[in-house]
């Protein structure tokens, strides 16, 4: 019963548009938008998992996972009914404090939401490999939706989801018990000194449907577990900032920003300072690289803000964060933090950075000209150097060329889907890209663009797809895999190269290969297969078809489109790759399909089949070894 509950809270939830939103106010209106977006992603696994049942592992792990599912997507469902509802007039001098509010519930939801996925046992329900992709892009969704809300402690969530689990399992024989009076004056001395701590909780309360008597007992016992936990807590870092005078910032650096508050997500959790090198940590909490590297390397392996074990010990630098930061200072006119080569980080020198930063804001210029010539010549430093792409990212020239893909000069255009390419050969920044809305954009200049343009739009289409998260991203993109297609058919020879390398990165992703089928992409693929004037056109087309073939809808639209006698037309007289590479999608084709069997053996593919076993590869032997003995047993029937 609760796989189905949780089913029909995604349909409710996912059937939420802008217009039931209508009478809300920013920024619940966008929150909810997304949130509903997010979880409509969410429909296939709940309709795998109520399929499946428990009956592959553990029945009580997976009825206490879905208990966990259901109450996330209530809250979810409850976070969405907010802004559904009549918006309540209020004061100009109450609006923060409703974003406030909204922020602290949304950012529990998420974390909620993102959990309860992240424990999803596998052991418990057959999940397929296309599910797992999309659950694993929701969770990567949730978590920098929690980044963008703020510096919550999660500890407050986490504490309180653990409490909670505890009264709902024993409401039955609890909830009917009086609590009696000694409990309100303990509540009232520990909220005195706690009233915003309070406040989060009582919120997080109400978006999870506990009532209130029951939201002030819950608050009482997370308060002082808190603060037991913050007294053993405390202890921590203060080695780890008292151990190396090295890792603190210079007093120079910092001389003018002890006047001014540092707003707190531009500090470090365990220094406090004013970060310089900000790295993001496998929980996704940013840190200043030298403190959390000498946490590690005493030989922690748990995040030090929420207690959660590290999946990882790589530090990723947080170039959105470190660039908020730098416009900070220079708003303020403190003296920005510099950062040394003792971590492989670079010494940033003043006045390149100046003249990157003028470039970036000529992109942004009123006169056409200087627009194009900063777009050239940041696609130029884009493909220079490492340092380069770090400090443009870092100056804001990706969001600034992202609009002007949307560029009627087509020579602008041209520049700046290159300049992105080139930028995306940073694998940080591919994500940064992705997240300043280039996909829309990217795709539209594949579609109307320029052919070098085209060419370039198609090659930075492959640059981002190496991130998993944007194979699901790019193919579930109106339009992308369509004007791939159209590209491969239709293109320059460059054109079609990096179109079909595009849709071969794409096309690793399951849903995108029945996407790339029902887009028309064997018909070019076919045609290649007969191509010999161009070098690599048939290695190309083999090479996709090997991909597309594992999957059952595609594999019968290749039988369809009649790719069996090239395939067999190449295994006499092709080269050793394509006979291998044919022989295993011919292979494929026939596994458990009597019909495409006996078409091989019709077309007098086993002459050149017994020759490929003898003399191929050893994987075409294998292949070629595997079909003779399937064409044999039919013959036997």
């Amino acid at each position: 019963m609760a796989a189905e509950a949780a089913a029909e809270i995604v349909r409710e939830i996912a059937a939420v548009g802008a217009a039931d939103l209508a009478a809300a106010a920013e920024p619940l209106r966008a929150d909810c938008l997304r949130l509903a977006r997010k979880v409509s992603l969410l429909s296939h696994l709940v309709a795998e998992v109520a399929e499946a049942g428990a009956g592959g592992g553990d029945a009580d792990a997976a009825d206490s996972w879905l208990g966990d599912l259901v109450r996330a997507l209530q809250a979810a469902r409850r976070f969405v009914e907010l802004g559904r509802a009549p918006a309540r007039p209020s004061r100009a001098s109450d609006q923060d404090a409703v974003c406030n509010n909204v922020a602290v519930q949304f950012k529990f939801v998420t974390w909620q939401l993102q959990t309860v996925l992240a424990s999803l046992p596998q052991s418990c329900f057959q999940i397929s490999d296309e599910v797992q992709e999309e659950v694993d892009l929701v969770r990567a969704q949730l978590r920098r939706e929690m980044e963008k809300k703020g510096d919550i402690d999660v500890n407050i969530f986490s504490k309180f989801h653990d409490i909670l689990a505890l009264h709902v399992s024993t409401v039955g024989s609890q909830s009917e018990q009086s609590h009696g009076q000694p409990d309100t004056p303990q509540m009232e001395n520990l909220c005195n000194g706690h009233l915003e701590l309070q406040n989060i909780i009582m919120l997080v309360s109400e978006i999870s449907g506990v009532p209130k008597s029951d939201a002030e007992r819950i608050t009482s016992q997370l308060i002082e577990g808190l603060e037991n936990m913050r007294v053993t807590d405390s202890k921590k870092p203060v080695s780890v900032s008292q151990s190396s005078d090295e890792t603190k910032a210079s007093p120079e650096t910092h001389k003018k920003s002890d006047a001014v508050a540092i707003p707190e997500d531009f500090r470090c959790p365990i220094s406090l300072e004013l970060m310089r090198d900000p790295v993001i940590v496998s929980t996704g909490q940013t840190y200043e690289r030298a403190f959390i590297q000498r946490w590690i390397d005493c030989g922690n392996r748990t995040c030090p803000k929420t207690q959660l074990k590290l999946q990882n010990i790589t530090l990723t630098p947080n170039y959105v964060l470190r660039s908020l930061i730098l416009q900070w200072c220079e708003e303020k006119g403190i003296e920005p933090p510099t950062r040394s080569k003792n971590d492989g980080a670079y010494l940033e020198v003043g006045g390149e950075r100046v003249a990157i930063e003028t470039l970036v804001r000529n992109l942004s210029s009123s006169s056409l000209d200087e627009r194009k010539s900063a777009a050239a010549e940041i696609r130029s430093l884009a493909k220079k150097s490492t340092d380069n792409r770090i400090l443009l990212a870092e100056s804001g020239a990706i969001s600034a060329l992202v609009k002007l893909l949307s560029s009627k000069d087509l020579k602008t255009q041209e520049h700046a889907v290159t300049a992105l390419l080139n930028l995306s050969i940073y694998d940080q920044n591919k994500e940064l890209i992705v997240v300043a809305g280039a996909i829309v954009p990217i795709i539209q200049v594949l579609r109307k663009g320029g052919m070098e343009a085209r060419e370039n739009a198609a090659a930075a289409i492959f640059s981002l797809s190496l991130i998993d998260d944007n194979k699901i991203t790019i193919g579930s993109t109106p339009g992308a895999i369509e004007a791939l297609v159209e590209l491969l058919q239709s293109g320059s020879p460059r054109g079609r190269k990096d179109a079909a390398t595009a849709l071969f990165n794409l096309c690793i992703y399951q849903a995108n290969k029945v996407r790339a089928v029902r887009a028309g992409i064997l018909a070019p693929l076919i045609q290649m297969l007969q191509d010999s004037s161009r070098n690599g056109a048939i290695d190309e087309a083999l090479t996709i078809l090997s991909v597309l073939v594992s999957h059952h809808e595609c594999k019968i639209a290749i039988a369809k489109a009649h790719a069996i006698p090239f395939l067999i037309d190449l295994l006499r007289s092709s080269q050793a790759r394509n006979k291998e590479n044919a022989a295993a999608i011919l292979l494929a084709l026939c596994k458990k399909d009597a019909e495409n069997l006996a078409c091989i053996g019709r077309l007098g593919a086993q002459i050149p089949l017994t020759e490929l076993s003898k003399t191929g590869t050893d994987r075409a032997k294998r292949k070629a070894t595997s079909l003779l003995e399937h064409l044999s047993k039919l013959q036997v029937l």
